[in-house]
């Protein structure tokens, strides 16, 4: 916590002299790419999830999973296991993508493992961390199961709206530091918009 806190104080800092035209230190950038990256990650797997899309209930998946990562660390008790869960839901949503696979049960098979850990260490803090997540992953998973059956357009909208509310999800979190480390609710947040956006256009076009 204290080390994120003087990374912004340094970000400040560096803002500071660039207005008084003092030069910026290779640290200094350094440490601009470090508040950075989480953002422009999401702007490149959004990208990379937009590519090809043609039925915005293809992304149901990634609905599913934006519940996964917070699942993951609320289980867990640690922050930076979002990140480890993120890494594994790639593999699955991208053989999903290329051979047409609805992986959404697999990852809700993965959700209630990672509930089963949660419950058996009995350790969460705080305790209600563990229950406020497990409800969101049972309505996100709705969501995307849900998604699938409907119509291209009402399916693609569903979508669209689960992954703007998990948006906001993302939002409070990265504001009040809980649950999950502030780089994973960032560049979630910043994935989550993109891809809705995307996905309501071609669900209202198509």
């Amino acid at each position: 916590m204290d080390i994120l806190f003087k990374k912004e104080a340094e970000m400040d800092a560096t803002k500071s002299q660039e207005r008084r035209g003092r030069p910026v230190t290779v640290g200094q950038r350094n440490g601009w790419w470090q508040k950075t990256w989480p953002a422009a990650l999401g702007m490149v797997v959004a990208a990379a999830t937009a590519y090809g899309l043609t039925d915005g209930r293809a992304v149901a998946p990634v609905v599913a999973a934006s519940g996964l990562v917070y699942l993951a660390a609320a289980a867990t008790g640690r922050p930076r296991a979002a990140w480890v869960a993120f890494g594994v839901t790639i593999p699955l949503i991208t053989v999903g993508k290329l051979t047409g696979l609805d992986v959404t049960p697999w990852l809700l098979a993965l959700a209630a493992v990672m509930l089963v850990v949660g419950l058996a260490r009995r350790r969460t803090r705080p305790w209600w961390a563990l229950p406020l997540q497990t409800a969101a992953m049972l309505v996100l998973g709705a969501a995307a199961l849900i998604a699938v059956q409907l119509n291209a357009t009402l399916g693609g909208l569903l979508v669209a709206t689960a992954l703007l509310a998990h948006a906001a999800w993302d939002i409070h979190h990265h504001r009040t530091r809980r649950v999950v480390v502030r780089s994973l609710a960032e560049f979630c947040a910043v994935l989550d918009i993109l891809v809705a956006v995307i996905v309501a256009v071609i669900a209202l076009t198509s």
